[in-house]
């Protein structure tokens, strides 16, 4: 099949992983211009020690984001929610960590049951539906933060690559990496405890 149905198509599968990862963007997306403007964006620099990321399963977009946080000697940790801990990251993510320079080879999930919380975590979630699971869990709401706030250009839903293409686990990345980035400058310009291991 050709043509702009087929371009389509592939520009959706590169960009945003499935036509349902689309639609999670665009719903994402409308989210963020429709809901509550300051919700999962809030950050208590002085009261932050350590950075969370979390995805559902901690072998992909949250074991990339604290390897890039870990990189900046920022106290940071990641967890899935609903995952085994122990699991290795997919080759596909250990491969294209490794294109832009870092290691997953020795990363290993931790599951959220499985998880030691401590006073000042932050927990930097990759989708709003991760974020009201752990809200859901009794996490302050405060105390989560939707990690697409710093992305460039915002993108409030960051699709899971797991199963989907090595084009696709390159764009993930790619929001991923300078989100990171830029929330630690934030981080650090305010003198946050977590980044200063």
């Amino acid at each position: 099949m050709s043509g702009p149905l087929a371009r389509a198509r592939a520009l959706i599968a590169a960009n945003y992983g499935t036509p349902r990862g689309w639609v999670r963007y665009l719903l994402g997306q409308w989210d963020g211009i429709a809901g509550p403007p300051a919700r999962f964006r809030q950050l208590q620099p002085a009261a932050i020690r350590r950075l969370v990321f979390v995805c559902l399963g901690n072998i992909n977009r949250s074991a990339f984001a604290c390897a890039v946080a870990d990189r900046e000697t920022v106290s940071c940790c990641s967890i899935g929610l609903s995952t085994t801990s122990g699991a290795p990251a997919t080759p596909e993510a250990i491969a294209t960590a490794a294109e832009l320079g870092y290691a997953l080879d020795s990363h290993q999930a931790t599951n959220l049951a499985d998880f030691e919380a401590g006073e000042g975590d932050l927990y930097v979630v990759m989708e709003l539906r991760h974020a009201h699971r752990l809200a859901a869990r009794g996490i302050p709401a405060g105390n989560i933060v939707l990690l697409g706030h710093w992305a460039r250009p915002l993108r409030y839903h960051i699709h899971d690559p797991h199963t989907l293409s090595r084009e696709y686990f390159r764009s993930c990345f790619a929001v991923i990496q300078p989100a990171v980035l830029h929330l630690i400058r934030e981080l650090r310009l305010a003198a946050s405890p977590c980044t200063r291991r």
